[in-house]
């Protein structure tokens, strides 16, 4: 079992964020959050759609990332989860979590912490 399922089930802001990725799904990729979501990756901040498309090229998809489902765990009854993803490609390799906001069906939020 990949994902703790008993407890949660896959949001669909996840699963699109993990597809998209996977896939290298630009447009889909950045259809996944909202127009004012913010992510931060180990304390570098991008805001809105046009930060997250800079953070996407550099340090996911433009990296050929790949990620593989660990564990969902809802932190805030359907608005936060932490995603622990393991990450391979052509930048950062390995495993930690994330903390995900969701709003409906996409990302208002992503924080990437040091695991």
């Amino acid at each position: 079992m990949p994902w703790n399922a008993e407890a949660v089930s896959i949001p669909p802001a996840v699963a699109g964020f993990i597809e998209s990725t996977n896939s290298g799904d630009v447009d889909a990729f950045l259809a996944g959050f909202t127009d004012d979501a913010v992510l931060i990756d180990w304390g570098r901040e991008f805001r809105g759609r046009a930060g997250i498309a800079r953070w996407n090229l550099s340090d996911n998809i433009g990296k050929q990332a790949h990620f593989e489902l660990i564990r969902v765990d809802e932190t805030a009854p359907g608005e936060e989860f932490e995603v622990t993803l393991t990450v391979t490609g052509n930048g950062y390799n390995g495993t930690g979590p994330m903390t995900i906001r969701v709003d409906g069906d996409r990302i208002s939020a992503l924080t990437i912490s040091p695991s």
